[in-house]
Order: C-alpha cells, then structure tokens, then sequence
C-alpha cells in the first residue's frame, strides 16, 4: 500500500540511509542519526519514526534485514532484560533493570535520546523484546506481526506504538513469546511456595504488581477516556482482592504440622477449626464467582462502533444538491447499490440515486470512500419514508455496520422530520436483516396513506418499521441493558436459581445410591419424582417439520407474490363472489404452527386450493395463473422429497 509523504517527510527521508540491522547476538557500530550499512540492493522505502526507518506493511518478508523482523515482533512484546542487556549509553543501571521492566513493547527512543539507533524508549536493547530469534516459533510470531501491521496501517496508525483495539490485543498475545506465559505461571508458583511459609504480605504485593503490569495503561485506547480507565481500575482492584484470597485459601489448606519441643503434631489440634475456615472461605470465595456471574454483562461494542468513536469512519445525510462533496458520494452510493444488487437495472438505480426527491445516508471513510448506504424518500406529509435501497460493501459486512446505519437514519428521522414510519419491499436474502432492524411484515399503516407513493417490486415482501416515540435507537443497547438488570434483580427477589450448594460427598468411597430429594436443592426447586414418570406430550404433530419446511420453501419462491396474503376485497371486488373456500400462503402457514392438519394429505389439499382458485378465477394467459402453475409445480417436488424420505 502505498504510504502520501509531504515533501519534507521525504526530504527528511532521503537524509538516512536503509536500515541494515545487526544480528541479536553481534554488536555492530551505529552512528548517532538513526543510520545503518546499507545492503547492495534497493528495498521499498521505509515509514520513518523518529529518526528510525520502521519497514512497511507491504514489504516482502524475503527483503526484511533482521532488525526490521525484530522491530515487527519486538513492538508487541514486553521487556525482558537480562542482567547485562542494559545500554551503557543512557545511564540505566543494569543492576536495577533486570529484575524488572515495565515497557510492554518496544519503541524508538524519543529524539535526543543517546545510545544505539535500535534503543527502546525504555533504555534496553531490541534484543529484549521478544527472542527468541529463530526457529518455527519464530517464523510463526513474524506472521502475526505481519497481519498486525496491515492492520494498522489500514487505520493509519502504523507509527502510533500506543495504539490499541480488540483485532491488535487479539493478535499480540499471538506475539508475545511463549516463555513469557511460562515466566509468568513460574512466578505464580513461587508466590505460593511463600504463602505457604507465611509471606501473605509478599504475596498480595506481587499479586497486586501483577495485575498492574497486566493492565498497563499502554494497553488502554485513547479513545475510551476516563470511563475506560475506570472500569479497568476497578477490575484491578477486585481481581487483586480474589487472588489473595486464592492464596490465602491455598496456603491454609496445604500448611503442613510442623513438630513441637514435646514431640506433638502441631496444626493437629486444630485440624477441624482450620477445616471449617477453608470450608467457610471457599464458601465465601463461590459466593462471590456467583455474584460475578450475576452481574449483567456489558454487551461488546461492534467495530463500527468502535471505528465511528475513533473518527476512522462517519455518517453523512446528502442529496442530490449539487455540491462537489454529494456528487462525489452520491456516485460512490450508485456504484455500491449497482454491485451489491445485481438483478436490479442499472439505469433505475442511478436515476433514484440522483433523484432530488431521494435522500441518502452513507457510511463515508476517508477521502470520501463510501462503505455502505441507504437511500430513501421520505412524504412527510403522510408521516412515512420509504426505503429505495439499502447495501453495505461486501467486504465490511461483519462488523455491525448494517445495524448501526440503520440506527443512525431512525434517530436522524425522528429529529429532523416528522417521519414515524419506513416501508420498504424486501427480497428474500434481505427479509432477516430487516426482521432484526424492527421491521415486521404486518403492515399497520392504513393503505390509504401510502398506496401508490411507494414502488412497487415483483417477488419482494413489503415490510414496515414503526419507530418509538423518544427512544435513541443509537443507545438501545444501553437501554435495554438496563433494563435486564433490573429484571434480573427482580427475579432474585422471588427465585432461588442464584443460590449455589454445597456438592454431594456420597461418591468418595465408590458408587452408591443417593435419594434425589436428599440433594441440596432439589426439594427448594419444587421437583417431584413424577414430574420424570409423566409421559411428555409432543408440542407438535409428526408431520409438522415437513409442512413448515415445504411452506417456507413456497414463500421464498419467486412465483408466490401473487399468493402471499388473502386477496383484498376492496381491490377485486368480486372475488369472494367465484371462490367460496379461499386459501393463501399466510393462512397456510399459521395452520400449521397451530396444528390443524393431522397428515400431509391435508396439508396438500389446503395446498392444491390455493393453485386450483388462483385458475379458476383467472384466464389462462394470465400472470397469476403462470405463477400458480409454476408454484404448484415446487410444491408437488418437495411434497415428493418429503414421502419418499
């Protein structure tokens, strides 16, 4: 990809020379301007930090020096100094270093900063980021930090060494060298080796200096501000509290007796005392994993969430006005909708686009890109809008950002306009995506309002969305989170589902028979032996899979539109004249979740009944008839799939 330099950036660029990097056990000299010996061929030209040449995303592997692989593993890993990796340079005491550091990741030292050009900001060697520095493992950590960098250089943050996310935190535990994990679960043990010989206090002083470097501010986004450093004090604060308990509980329970001047067991004597104080601990400790389980748990932010809060993308409502900035959009908005719906005409779709009447809200990212949009026209004088097209690029498809344009548009509708209702024809693939943005199939807007404002589409479902008065669709998930805590708690109030037992201790000596009402809760849940001894009734008949699937295959066929719903009297007046037993899809299909066909013979004859009115209301050359007569035809296919299975 390419990287847009202004002409002092590449000035300052053409100052320094290609990194040649050095290998992690080999001392090279490396003069003070960030310059190293250059390899005979020419490499891709690299971003420059602070002096420091740091390779692209794009660069072939095979071209990277060493260094540079380092500084792509090394940027993710935290510092583990040596006794002697220290640089004399800066002054820092090797002797203070070692034990410990508290980079997470190595960076280029701040302008002014002596020592090698390779140097972390934190005074120690690249060599201590992240070795070893050869093998498959190594090979295996390149590679994550090869997508990582892609990644991040698709933000633009490539050069932001504080910069974090979910995808970044993901793949840089992926980084981080597996004897890190390994010192880290060493150090866990040694601190309950000195639980055991009665340094609690140590133990809770390490413990609570693990979770700090573990939740290092390094690995906070900016973004988030004070409430992000919050939640994540608090989580330091409770998660160092449970781990001193853990010890505690652990030190108490393998204290071994240690013998007295008069020859007894001490610890003896007290062996059912300290019993019941692990037994009452543990207790607590499962009291309070219960409570944190009940605690409704904040839904996870959806990227476009995230990317919206980061400024990396943006929602823009335009119209054919004129301007450079909405033809630009508008024509990214055409070719969008041209793409993702391909049996639409493309000439109908770039005359709504650039129709004056038409409004659109995009998903814009930088310069001008659109990445998923929405047009429609709204009547707001008969208080509806309705929604022309509607598409999201397919590779930007699974980050939420369906849901989030969707929520945008209803809260710009409600406050700029006097819109409270959207209508729309849905295809079949798009049915679900709309289900979930509120909409329903039942249509409660009286026809007068909005029959022949809308287009009308041949096999799409019209659908209608009525928004809530005073409702902020952008933060429902808040709401609604509130609101299931509060349900939660109320249930607390009249169930005992959140009270945890003590386990069964009958099965220690071998396999016995145990009365389930002896259980401890099984007689406060309220079951009885003959709720297990009643014969349980099946909720639907044995041919009820059968007619559901059969139905819905009619309905997602392209030949039902005319068969969906109930004629309307009150445009064929004569209708219910000619045809005394009517049938359609949506009757059909409420038969059958309501059980009133016992067999597929009877299913088959409601089935027939549709097809044999539709012919004998209708002329043969008719398009209606045409469409029974190729629906009939699936029907009689999955109907014969079906018996034959």
């Amino acid at each position: 990809m390419d990287q847009t330099q202004d002409p002092h950036d590449k000035a300052q660029q053409q100052q320094h020379q290609q990194q040649q990097p050095s290998p992690p056990d080999e001392e090279k000299d490396l003069v003070e301007n960030g310059s190293m010996a250059t390899d005979s061929e020419p490499t891709q030209p690299s971003v420059v930090a602070n002096g420091l040449s740091y390779p692209p995303a794009d660069k072939d592997s095979a071209k990277l020096s060493m260094s540079e692989r380092m500084m792509k593993i090394g940027r993710s890993c935290p510092c583990t100094p040596s006794n002697t990796s220290a640089d004399s340079t800066t002054g820092a005491s090797p002797d203070e270093d070692h034990e410990h550091c508290d980079c997470q990741g190595w960076r280029p030292k701040p302008p002014g900063m002596s020592g090698r050009v390779d140097t972390c900001a934190c005074g120690h060697k690249l060599s201590c980021h992240g070795g070893p520095w050869a093998g498959e493992e190594f090979e295996r950590r390149l590679r994550a930090a090869f997508r990582r960098d892609e990644l991040l250089q698709d933000k633009g943050k490539l050069l932001d060494f504080d910069y974090d996310d979910e995808d970044i935190a993901s793949l840089r535990k992926q980084i981080v060298p597996r004897d890190i994990i390994d010192d880290d679960s060493e150090h866990a043990q040694n601190g309950k080796a000195n639980a055991i010989n009665g340094e609690v206090h140590a133990i809770r002083s390490e413990s609570a200096e693990v979770v700090s470097r573990r939740t290092s501010p390094m690995d906070i986004t900016d973004t988030d501000g004070p409430v992000k450093h919050s939640q994540m004090e608090h989580s330091d604060d409770s998660t160092t509290e449970r781990e001193s308990k853990r010890i505690k509980i652990e030190a108490d329970d393998e204290q071994e007796p240690t013998q007295s001047a008069n020859g007894e067991l001490e610890g003896s004597e007290n062996e059912g005392e300290q019993a019941n104080d692990a037994e009452e601990s543990a207790e607590k400790s499962a009291t309070q994993v219960q409570d944190d389980e009940d605690e409704v748990p904040i839904k996870k932010e959806k990227p476009a969430v995230i990317e919206e809060r980061q400024g990396l993308i943006e929602f823009r409502v335009f119209t054919n006005d004129g301007t450079r900035d909405s033809m630009i959009l508008l024509t990214g908005m055409k070719n969008l909708f041209q793409k993702q719906l391909p049996k639409m005409p493309r000439e109908y779709i770039a005359r709504l686009v650039y129709d004056r009447n038409h409004y659109s809200m995009a998903i814009v990212k930088a310069p001008l890109i659109v990445l998923g949009g929405i047009t429609y026209r709204p009547f707001n004088h008969r208080k509806f809008a309705e929604i022309v097209f509607c598409a999201i690029t397919s590779t930007e498809q699974v980050k939420g950002y369906g849901s989030h344009l969707m929520n945008h548009l209803k809260d710009y509708i409600s406050e700029n306009t006097d819109v409270q209702h959207f209508l729309t024809y849905a295809d079949n693939y798009a049915i679900g995506y709309f289900k979930k943005q509120g909409f329903t199939k039942e249509i409660t807007l009286d026809r007068s309002i909005w029959m022949g404002y809308i287009k009308d589409y041949e096999g799409g479902t019209i659908m209608q969305c009525t928004m809530v008065p005073r409702v902020k669709y952008l933060e429902v998930n808040s709401l609604l989170q509130t609101q299931r805590k509060a349900v939660i708690s109320k249930i607390k109030e009249v169930s005992k589902s959140h009270i945890i037992y003590p386990g069964l201790q009958d099965f220690k000596n071998g396999i016995t028979g145990v009365d389930p009402m002896s259980v401890p809760g099984i007689k406060e849940s309220g079951w009885d032996p003959l709720m297990d001894t009643t014969p349980r009734v099946p909720v639907h008949g044995p041919h009820y899979n059968a007619m559901k699937h059969i139905v819905a295959e009619l309905i997602k066929d392209a030949s039902s539109w005319p068969f969906l719903h109930p004629v309307d009297v009150e445009a064929v007046t004569d209708y219910y004249s000619y045809i005394k037993d009517p049938m359609d899809l949506s009757t059909l299909e409420s038969n059958v979740d309501a059980d009133v066909y016992e067999n597929l013979d009877d299913f088959a004859r409601d089935c027939r009944k549709i097809f044999d009115n539709c012919r004998l209301y209708n002329g043969e050359s008719t398009p209606y008839v045409k469409c029974a007569n190729k629906l009939e035809k699936v029907f009689k296919d999955k109907l014969k799939e079906w018996k034959e299975a």
